[in-house]
């Protein structure tokens, strides 16, 4: 991008503006190897000299787009070496592609170079810069810094246009220390979450991120976690993440308006991934959560009424728990619940589902319920979708149901048909996991 700027103006300053444009994108795009317009510019004197260029194009594909530039020289250096410039640019997007470009150019070495420099860029203002990247919602940003002579980064300071987020760096050794602070704010990738606070810190030395520090205040708990990220060859990040105190209805009803929970969410886990290119990293995580929730509502499936009636239940009614605990595993768009355990009074349950990429299910369980002295587990398999979940005893509960009822009478046969059931049921899970 400097490199750009720089072009504008030691080319000589008071030339036809057609010629002057031609030749900006002729040598912008020789330094940068890729195509470079430029749609239409002009050069104002007053206030103060200035060059204004509109419509610039990096990249056959658009990879970074500025609606509007303006190089504006210090008075004193206009005719002299090295001429020193303010730099203000308007409204640009830029893409995946963009932002692997820049971080290509930042990451080369100059090399020596005996040639003294013919800028000396001051002070950078760049307003409403949109990031488009996939799966990364950020708001506007509007971002102010400066730099010392030899173009070497002093400060930064960035501002979202909504006010929901801000960041500043600064050089520390072998580096830049980033931080960042947020307040009401979406959550940028995965769920949009709504985050009440955030402090994050971050450091940046040449190809790796180091974020030792992530701290959020979101639905009354609060989440604490690290990462690495480096993109030296292969985009790679890994990372620890824990949680407090959570209360999960409106996280959950994200995922699932038809099935979700209610209650405290605790936890810890871990992920990482890999990627040719940031954009899809998320494609390819590899996470594993260990959870627990506490006095919690399962909302949308009437645990009790479907091993009671021994009938088809979709959706409706709800299923109050005192814990609730499992690991939640993904690996890229697959994601799996197991190790899954409910307990509430008369009430306990375990299971596992799987969730494909289209949201299908494809589960089993097993819910025991208090009668009397005794517990009757009737088994379960889970199917339908995260939209319209499906669960229902399995075939061998109901013909054990039924055979026992038919042998042994309502009441007792129907317990032992159903116990039955529940031990082929596991006898078949045991060959299957062999």
């Amino acid at each position: 991008m400097l490199i750009l700027i720089s072009l504008l103006i030691i080319l000589p300053f008071f030339i036809p503006i057609k010629t002057y444009l031609n030749e900006a994108e002729k040598q912008a795009s020789d330094k940068l190897g890729v195509s470079v317009t430029i749609s239409s510019g002009r050069l104002l004197l007053l206030p103060s000299p200035r060059v204004v260029i509109n419509g610039v194009s990096i990249a056959e594909n658009g990879a970074i787009k500025i609606e509007q530039l303006t190089v504006t020289p210090s008075l004193s250096s206009i005719f002299s070496a090295p001429r020193v410039i303010d730099i203000h640019i308007n409204k640009p997007v830029v893409s995946n592609d963009g932002v692997d470009m820049m971080l290509a150019l930042a990451s080369k070495k100059t090399g020596d170079n005996s040639e003294p420099n013919m800028v000396n860029v001051r002070h950078v203002k760049i307003d409403a810069l949109q990031l488009d990247l996939p799966k990364l919602s950020l708001p506007a940003l509007n971002v102010e810094f400066s730099l010392l002579d030899g173009h070497q980064l002093s400060a930064v300071a960035l501002k979202s246009a909504d006010g929901t987020l801000s960041a500043t760096v600064t050089p520390e050794q072998d580096g830049h220390l980033i931080s960042v602070l947020a307040k009401k704010l979406t959550l940028p990738v995965g769920l949009p979450m709504m985050i009440d606070n955030a402090v994050l810190e971050m450091h940046l030395k040449g190809q790796r991120l180091d974020v030792p520090r992530i701290e959020m205040d979101l639905y009354g708990g609060k989440v604490n976690a690290n990462l690495d990220l480096l993109w030296h060859k292969d985009w790679r990040v890994n990372g620890k993440v824990k949680v407090a105190g959570l209360s999960v209805r409106e996280p959950s009803k994200l995922i699932s308006k038809a099935v979700y929970l209610s209650g405290q969410l605790s936890g810890n886990g871990y992920f990482s991934a890999t990627a040719k290119d940031a954009g899809k990293l998320m494609d390819n995580i590899n996470a594993n959560f260990t959870f627990q929730v506490h006095d919690g509502v399962v909302h949308g499936v009437d645990l009790i009424k479907v091993a009671s009636l021994l009938t088809k239940q979709t959706t409706g009614g709800e299923t109050a728990f005192d814990d609730f605990s499992g690991v939640a595993n993904a690996k890229g768009k697959q994601y799996h619940l197991k190790d899954l355990k409910l307990s509430s009074g008369l009430l306990s349950g375990s299971g596992q589902v799987a969730i494909a990429p289209n949201k299908e299910l494809d589960g089993s369980g097993e819910v025991e319920i208090k009668r009397g002295v005794s517990l009757v587990a009737v088994p379960l398999d889970i199917s339908g979708t995260l939209d319209n979940p499906v669960i229902l005893p399995s075939k061998a509960a109901v013909a054990g149901a039924v055979a026992g009822t038919a042998i042994l009478g309502p009441g007792l046969g129907t317990s032992v048909g159903i116990k039955a059931a529940g031990a082929l049921d596991k006898l078949k899970g045991l060959f299957k996991n062999e």
